[in-house]
């Protein structure tokens, strides 16, 4: 009997193996049949693109992108009115000649030229970009625009310090031989169609980073000679657009700044055509925007996906509040710490007081904070500027919201800026040095991220944040003290640290308005998603490094001294290339299932390459894999350019 039951066992073992192995054999012929029907596809379609005998497709070097906007017009020119209307009829000739002539995707036919419309509309670029001696001329564009109110008023009371800074630049290095560009600022979220209403809570203790940002991009573009065309509503854009009454775009802008929002914006105005403007975003993004969650199949395949990520951009076209990934760009803001005569004159008279300023204007940030408070009252008299002094300790002496002079004078009169844990990463901590106030900076362990913080929740990265405010972290004693503000002899230590010595003023060089000119300018001259050829940064900076297991590439370069550079991923991504840098494959692939290839196995000396340039990334690691780091030095306190680039 117990026979019979080890063999009825055993022959349904086999049956099960068996059917395993069929249905294996099945998956594996389905995969072969998909895998054939795609090479077909691709097959035929690269033969439609290959032109008849009366359009022949010309060489594309130089065009990097042009047959990929040739398949992309193949299926969708008939989308948007606007193509028609320049002779696109769905045939390939018609499209060459419109992504030839009327855009510059593709090389021109032979024979044929750019049509005098379209040169006059690109000859009103060639004027010089002269840098500017005074704002005057750009207020009425934002006084004419409620939205702008309070940048307005930075942008005014800073017109000294940018003029300043702009003939100090000019002085140091050549900026001449630059085009005046036409450049679009539309902040989407400062419109009144994104119901934030960011400019009104302004005036009564709102955020300000973005604005202050705003503001600062504002003066730096206008200041290096560019041609501005401000927009802060939905009406704003079509006008300039050209698209009141419907219709084809009128005009077109080198440049384009805007935010997540905004972007949305634009996208909704100009329909399937707004695809012509995609390399000319740049969108500021306070906090970054990592790869995987700008990538729309990864993300949602990988359960990302969320109000501001899956934009399928350049990671590089992001523009970040502080350099928080490599992966996007630092484009910063200034923090105002030189005044007009009458503020200087104000303040000449301010004399440094046993004194502390606590950093929250929301009476709700301070909640839970009354022991941390008790400490510092011991050895200081604490100040605020706190909307409701209701939910404050009663010992604290509170100025209400007040304007940003006002808070300057406190904090030259302060010794200590004190950090309650939130808001993160806000320009304030930088003005406090900047004003020779130390700054402390209580740690966040476990560090707080869009994994375990509602704050950052919905936002498209997951960077640990490990205090308050990382930037001022890297920067270090005798300016930033890092706290645990649950530790009681932890304050105390930094607190006696701080009153036996004299804090002067400190303000990296980035964040001054001539350093932000500095790399703004280049920026705007060397960095193109358009018909980018992988010349800058130059290739003369790249440094490789190859890093451990379970180790990103930001964090192998940083331990080297130097930064990751994305744009230098493609000169990487190749056995040829590979092999100069030390890096033996003795098999390769290519594949778009991790985010960090280019790398190898070193057990088989493996290589796999990125299938998906979308999916280059600086910031994660793997547990098996060594990841090929491309790395670049940095000027001290301006970490978005290298030595060469300037």
């Amino acid at each position: 009997m117990i026979e019979d039951l080890r063999s009825d066992k055993l022959q349904l073992q086999q049956q099960v193996a068996y059917m395993d192995k069929l249905l294996k054999l099945q998956e594996e012929k389905e995969k072969k049949k998909k895998k054939e029907k795609k090479e077909e596809e691709e097959v035929k379609t690269d033969d439609q693109m290959k032109g008849d005998e009366n359009c022949p497709l010309p060489p594309l070097d130089g065009f990097p992108s042009c047959k990929e906007k040739l398949k992309w017009m193949k299926d969708m020119w008939g989308t948007d009115p606007c193509y028609s209307s320049h002779g696109v009829n769905g045939s390939l000739c018609s499209i060459l000649i419109y992504l030839s002539e009327i855009e510059s995707w593709c090389p021109l036919l032979p024979g044929r030229g750019i049509p005098v419309a379209v040169v006059e509309n690109l000859e009103v670029e060639t004027e010089p970009a002269v840098v500017r001696g005074h704002l005057t001329d750009l207020y009425p564009s934002l006084q004419r625009r409620v939205q702008f109110r309070w940048i307005h008023q930075r942008i005014l009371s800073m017109e000294e310090i940018w003029v300043e800074a702009g003939r100090s630049l000019s002085a140091k290095y050549n900026i001449t031989g630059r085009e005046a560009k036409q450049i679009l600022v539309h902040p989407g979220a400062l419109t009144d169609e994104s119901g934030f209403r960011i400019t009104d809570s302004a005036f009564s203790g709102g955020p300000l980073g973005e604005l202050v940002q705003w503001s600062d991009l504002i003066s730096t573009l206008y200041i290096l000679g560019h041609h501005l065309h401000l927009s802060a509503s939905i009406p704003d854009l079509k006008h300039f657009l050209g698209l009141e009454k419907g219709g084809c775009p009128t005009r077109q802008a080198k440049l384009i700044y805007t935010d997540i929002i905004g972007l949305k914006q634009i996208q909704k105005v100009l329909q399937a055509s707004w695809i012509k403007y995609r390399c000319r975003f740049r969108i500021l993004d306070s906090f970054g925007t990592e790869p995987d969650f700008n990538h729309v199949p990864w993300s949602k395949d990988h359960n990302l996906t969320g109000p501001f990520g899956s934009l399928n951009m350049i990671p590089m076209q992001f523009y970040t509040l502080f350099p928080h990934t490599p992966d996007n760009t630092f484009l910063g803001f200034v923090v105002q710490h030189h005044f007009s005569a009458e503020e200087t004159e104000q303040l000449s008279s301010t004399r440094r007081k046993n004194q502390a300023l606590v950093y929250g204007k929301r009476g709700s940030f301070w909640k839970g904070k009354e022991a941390y408070l008790d400490i510092i009252h011991k050895h200081l008299e604490i100040h605020g500027t706190v909307d409701e002094s209701a939910l404050i300790p009663s010992y604290v002496i509170n100025h209400g919201i007040i304007k940003g002079s006002e808070v300057q004078v406190l904090l030259r009169q302060s010794k200590v800026f004190v950090g309650l844990s939130f808001p993160y990463e806000g320009p304030a901590a930088l003005e406090a040095i900047a004003n020779g106030c130390a700054f402390l900076n209580p740690r966040i362990d476990p560090p707080h991220s869009s994994l375990n913080t509602k704050f950052f929740k919905g936002k498209p990265n997951i960077r640990e944040v490990t205090s308050q405010h990382p930037y001022a972290e890297a920067i270090g004693e005798p300016y930033v003290w890092m706290v645990d503000i649950h530790n009681s002899t932890d304050v105390e230590r930094a607190l006696t640290a701080i009153l036996n010595q004299t804090i002067e003023p400190h303000l990296p060089y980035e964040f001054s308005c001539e350093g932000m000119l500095q790399r703004v300018n280049i920026l705007i001259e060397k960095q193109d998603f358009c018909h980018s050829t992988g010349s800058w940064p130059p290739l003369s900076a790249l440094q490789v490094v190859k890093a451990e297991t379970d180790t990103s590439c930001k964090q192998a370069c940083q331990q080297a001294g130097l930064i990751c550079e994305p744009a230098f991923f493609p000169n990487l991504n190749n056995a040829t290339n590979l092999a100069t840098h030390g890096v033996d494959c003795q098999t390769s692939e290519l594949s778009d299932s991790q985010l960090v290839f280019p790398a190898y196995n070193r057990s088989n000396k493996h290589c796999v390459f990125q299938s998906d340039s979308l999916l280059f990334s600086c910031v994660r690691s793997h547990r098996s894999l060594v990841r090929i780091c491309p790395c670049r030095d940095y000027i001290k306190e301006q970490i978005a350019l290298c030595k060469a680039c300037i």
